[in-house]
């Protein structure tokens, strides 16, 4: 075309180079396309019939212009690029003005031609104020490319928070971590992966890791809160490790802590402590995980030996997926119905030897490999079996329950219902363990996912340089929401870790109803987060080099570890159930008018016309809004449970039948809980705050957990009239200017958790 006398005749005819290009360069020319050209050159009355014939043989599909032409084309129109400014809006048919008065001084286009022309450009889709930048790609500025991480809070002031005063445990962890004994190995050979990890326990037992909760005086540290601070840093490392150093010092050594008595401490704490005795937690059944007060294994009484009869008397009641049972577990505390004169008194736990010193398999005792499995395979899970196994009687962990010298059973709680529940409550720190070991692999995924988001460089604007994935809003919207759950998890976990830790007796059951809630969305969230990490780092995540494969798969059973999470939400609710009737059974006339009245004036106050439709961002950043619509929906789900529950049994339904029936409403009863307890508590950290750096991320991060829950929960509060569309829509929008924001602190907030780079081992996170 830039060859053709025409051009040198007309010079005008050069205004159409620019829009022939664009069109070109689109690849398909369409019929409508070519239609519409048509009819704008045949408009142009200063055209005469050779030149209009020239200007639509340029657009005809059957002959289109080669590669080098389109170069040709490209090199002719960047004549311009000189009188381009950095800050130019030309549209299509300005660069093709200017193209024209560039090969004839005394060029001149009409205004209906002007006019004609830049409809054209409209019509083939083209931004005009943008059509400059196509050929001068260097002066194109936009806020998408420009925004990059900033540091506006100290990292350090920061990791300090996180860690509390446990932070010399945390230091001390990491650096045993980061030796070089502790160097990842590559192998797919269950054997070596399992000795390597079991090697990896005995040098943590030798620092004093192992025995950190126990009494000082069986060679522990007297420190339950650094133990649960140990095994939350391990996680950075070895999953496989954290669960084998779990059963053997969490649950087997403090089964016998917390359900024996001094005999048993000072026989067994300090071997256990030292990992030079090896044991198992043996309580899940093959017919009965979740249900442990229904498991079939039975301990039988002998008054003439004064023994116990351990016995496996169905397939159902093997014990299966039991941690350190397949190859180095030497004795479990075994959880079974004792059985005394014929009479079963009830869940007790028993100390059952499994093997000798030498690895044997002791008379009676019969153990089978789970193997491979989808994640913790350097764990070695078995499957244990009884036959009539004969233990001494002092072998029971008698705490809670005994023999006495006549061959009696006593106990100092005379209920079996009532013993088995304070039982299995000393053990509840396997559920604050297991949240906060998960809690770490997402601070792993996260870390390595939001730096390699932050680094990673795709598409970009038209001609201009490619820009970090994390840019990208939809980007930010699949993991700054997950970076602010981690934040949030962080400071909900240490609560219930101090409840735990400071607890008196009648807390117990709002304890442990907190640990399962806790549990079950900590554990939910990791398996969410790890796959969107995972997704978020297209194929580099797939790769096991970069470390989310192994996050990802050793943590997936956390949402079954220690209870079904579906299950334990049910435990939930029905420990609300149980403090709302006797909040209720509690109250005299008078204060039940005056519940009554309280919540008559909280509907009038929070779903009043203006509060519903209240979009001004002061109202929905304000933590009382926030903390109002948590509590509102708690308190509402759990009456409107309570109702529900009451209607059906005095309708004639079975109790049973009627918390069936109620099932995904009890759910979602544990969800409210939990979920107002963990922004509470984020509120509170928040408030507590010194440093305004710090208190300033961290409102970003609350505010971004709040209104995220509320966006999730949209459809429930739309049902309730408690908002209404357009306070939905802000919500949502305000949620894309909180990502926004956080996306410029998320590597800096990452950084705060301070993961030992040996631990992370990714290549695409350096």
């Amino acid at each position: 075309m830039i060859a053709s006398p025409y051009l040198k005749s007309n010079p005008n005819l050069y205004i159409f180079l620019p829009l022939f290009y664009m069109v070109w360069e689109d690849a398909v020319l369409t019929p409508s396309e070519i239609k519409k050209i048509r009819e704008i050159i045949d408009l142009q009355d200063w055209l005469n019939p050779e030149e209009r014939k020239f200007l639509l043989e340029q657009i005809n599909p059957a002959s289109p212009p080669s590669s080098d032409e389109l170069k040709n084309w490209l090199t002719e129109i960047q004549q311009v690029r000189s009188q381009l400014s950095a800050d130019t809006k030309d549209s299509l048919v300005d660069i093709g003005i200017r193209l024209a008065s560039l090969h004839s001084t005394s060029s001149t286009i009409s205004s209906a031609t002007r006019q004609s022309l830049t409809h054209l450009e409209e019509v083939l889709g083209i931004i005009s104020q943008e059509a400059a930048f196509l050929f001068h790609p260097e002066a194109r500025k936009t806020i998408t490319s420009q925004y990059s991480t900033q540091h506006t809070f100290d990292v350090t002031t920061l990791n300090r928070i996180l860690e509390g005063r446990q932070s010399s445990t945390i230091k001390k962890v990491k650096a045993i971590i980061s030796d070089p004994e502790f160097q990842y190995i590559d192998t797919d050979n269950l054997s070596d992966y399992r000795e390597k990890v079991l090697h990896w326990c005995k040098l943590l037992a030798a620092q004093g890791l192992g025995s950190l909760a126990f009494p000082k005086e069986y060679g522990g540290g007297g420190d339950m809160e650094a133990y649960f601070t140990a095994m939350e840093t391990l996680s950075y490392h070895d999953l496989s490790l954290v669960i084998k150093f779990g059963v053997q010092f969490g649950l087997f050594g403090m089964s016998v802590y917390f359900l024996g008595t001094e005999t048993h401490h000072k026989k067994y704490l300090k071997a256990i402590g030292s990992l030079e005795l090896p044991g198992c937690f043996a309580m899940t059944e093959t017919g009965h995980g979740s249900n442990v007060k229904g498991i079939l294994t039975t301990a039988t009484y002998d008054h003439q030996k004064k023994s116990f009869v351990v016995d496996t008397p169905l397939p159902e009641a093997r014990k299966e997926y039991i941690g350190n049972a397949a190859c180095h577990g030497q004795m479990a505390t075994v959880f079974a119905k004792m059985i005394v004169d014929g009479k079963d008194y009830g869940v007790s736990a028993f100390l059952v030897p499994l093997r000798d010193k030498n690895g044997k398999t002791l008379p009676g005792v019969t153990i089978k490999d789970c193997g491979r499995k989808m994640g913790l395979n350097g764990v070695d899970n078995g499957v244990i079996y009884f036959d009539q196994v004969v233990i001494p009687g002092e072998n029971l962990l008698n705490r809670y329950a005994d023999i006495s010298s006549e061959g009696k059973f006593t106990s100092p709680i005379s209920s079996d219902n009532r013993r088995f529940f304070t039982m299995l409550g000393t053990l509840v720190g396997g559920r604050i363990g297991i949240p906060r070991a998960g809690l770490s692999a997402v601070k792993s995924g996260l870390t390595i996912a939001i730096r390699y988001g932050d680094r990673r460089k795709q598409f970009g604007p038209e001609g201009g340089s490619e820009v970090p994935i994390l840019n990208y809003r939809t980007h930010q919207r699949r993991l700054m929401p997950l970076l602010a759950n981690a934040y949030a998890l962080h400071f909900s976990l240490q609560y219930l870790t101090s409840r735990f830790l400071n607890r008196k007796e009648d807390e117990m059951q709002e304890i442990e109803a907190l640990a399962a809630g806790l549990k079950s969305f900590s554990t939910w969230n990791t398996t969410q987060t790890l796959q969107e990490c995972r997704e978020c780092c297209g194929g580099k995540g797939y790769l096991s080099e970069n470390r989310i494969e192994r996050l990802k798969n050793d943590t997936d059973v956390f949402t079954t570890f220690e209870g079904d999470n579906t299950v334990l939400m049910q435990l939930v609710a029905k420990s609300r159930l149980t403090e709302f009737k006797q909040e209720f059974a509690n109250m005299n006339l008078f204060g039940i008018l005056n519940y009554v009245t309280d919540q008559a004036k909280t509907s009038i106050t929070e779903k009043n016309p203006f509060a519903v439709r209240n979009t001004s961002e002061e109202h929905l950043l304000d933590p009382e809004f926030q903390l109002h619509a948590f509590r509102y929906r708690e308190r509402d789900i759990l009456i409107s449970a309570a109702k529900r529950l009451k209607r059906h049994i005095d309708d004639g339904m079975d109790s049973f039948d009627a918390f069936n029936v109620a099932q995904h409403h009890l759910v979602n009863v544990g969800f409210a809980y939990v979920e107002r307890v963990i922004l509470e508590k984020f509120i509170e950290q928040v408030n507590q705050t010194n440093d305004q750096g710090c208190k300033s991320v961290l409102k970003k991060l609350c505010d971004l957990f709040a209104l995220s829950q509320i966006d999730k929960n949209k459809g429930w509060y739309l049902e309730q009239g408690y908002l209404e569309g357009v306070k939905t829509k802000a919500i949502r929008k305000l949620i894309n200017q909180l990502c926004w924001d956080i996306r410029q602190e998320a590597v800096p907030l990452t950084d705060a958790f301070k993961i030992p780079e040996s631990c992370l081992a990714a290549p695409i996170a350096r």
